[in-house]
């Protein structure tokens, strides 16, 4: 969000966002299965802490250079750095208690992400209304240095799956030969695609609405607060409900909301369509986490996030420049309609496994 709105206030136009967005994925698309190698031979701890040193000094480089060129070098190396922490942390909580709790941990994790969608667009919305843009990336870059902080205080070591025996380690082929994980990294794309083209959508949206970055700050916030909610009974649901009913009810509630959205154009009920998008994808994701663990080979489980991520990013590289072509020049309605059939889509495929199941 706060990317977006930079560079919109330094003159940029929609296929510059666009790309500016894109590079958050670049590099994580061609290292993401190298980090999760690296993550499951050496344990999460030194790569979780390289990535959140890196986060910090990423995020402080708009503030000491605001400029649009800066922008797309703090892009791209922010999205490279979370790509370490995200695959760090994942492999930390699936490790972490015994298998059939692991549903649990991934529901504490990702109602951790939901803390952070709700309070993040409103630190930054005000920050750059009270401070300006540049120094709400001062701002923002204390938070992983907090993190880094809190490793560091922590001396066992952290959770982490058991290693691959050797010689048993082959190619990314081999693990998409395994139909479980196969069906799950293809579900699992289309679902980050309308979770993380959000912060893409509708800073943009907003903006050619018209509304104020706190405007903007309130409704995203909305949408980390319905993510919030959902994943706070998240811990009860996945001990009662399969999880595929679970991941095909919240597609299908994520697909619907998207294609609402051309449909107004004031804050209020942007508002309540973030919130009823973010309760289906908040509800989906840290289901679709647990059953890629689970149907990863052992040892390579942090390889596996690592090819959810390279897959993720792939098309999180492209897709915000089609999106920004496209709305540039048809306006927003058709980049929604897109993003919804990918998510019904994804709610079709995991509906078939629960009636397989």
């Amino acid at each position: 969000m706060a990317s977006a709105l930079f560079a919109l206030e330094l003159g940029a136009s929609a296929f510059t966002v666009g790309l500016l967005m894109s590079l958050f994925a670049l590099l994580p698309m061609l290292l993401s299965v190298s980090a999760g190698r690296l993550v499951d031979r050496v344990g999460p701890r030194l790569p979780l802490a390289a990535g959140l040193g890196a986060l910090a000094c990423a995020a402080a480089l708009p503030f000491l250079l605001p400029h649009l060129a800066t922008l797309y070098v703090s892009s791209t190396l922010v999205g490279t750095a979370f790509m370490v922490v995200h695959i760090a942390m994942n492999s930390v909580f699936g490790a972490h208690g015994s298998p059939e709790q692991r549903a649990v941990s991934f529901s504490w994790l990702a109602l951790a992400f939901s803390f952070s969608g709700s309070l993040a667009p409103l630190i930054a919305g005000y920050a750059i209304v009270e401070l300006g843009h540049a120094a709400a990336f001062a701002v923002l870059g204390l938070f992983p240095l907090l993190g880094l902080g809190l490793l560091a205080l922590r001396r066992r070591p952290l959770p982490r799956p058991e290693r691959s025996p050797r010689g048993r380690r082959t190619g990314i082929v081999d693990l998409l030969r395994v139909p479980a994980l196969r069906r799950t990294l293809v579900v699992s794309a289309l679902l980050a695609m309308g979770w993380d083209l959000y912060a893409f959508v509708m800073p943009l949206y907003g903006a050619r609405l018209g509304l104020a970055a706190t405007s903007i700050g309130l409704i995203m916030s909305t949408f980390g607060a319905a993510t919030l909610v959902v994943r706070l009974a998240m811990p009860v649901l996945v001990k009662r409900i399969d999880p595929w009913a679970v991941i095909a009810a919240g597609l299908g509630v994520a697909g619907a909301a998207y294609l609402l959205f051309p449909l107004v154009a004031s804050a209020p009920p942007l508002m309540a369509l973030s919130f009823i998008l973010g309760l289906g994808l908040g509800c989906a994701q840290p289901v679709i986490m647990s059953v890629l663990y689970e149907a990863s080979p052992p040892g390579r489980q942090g390889e596996a996030v690592g090819v959810r991520t390279l897959m993720l990013n792939a098309s999180h590289t492209f897709i915000p420049l089609a999106s920004g072509a496209i709305s540039a020049a048809l306006g927003m309605a058709p980049m929604f309609v897109v993003l919804a059939a990918g998510l019904l889509a994804g709610g079709w495929l995991a509906s078939r496994h629960v009636r397989r199941a």
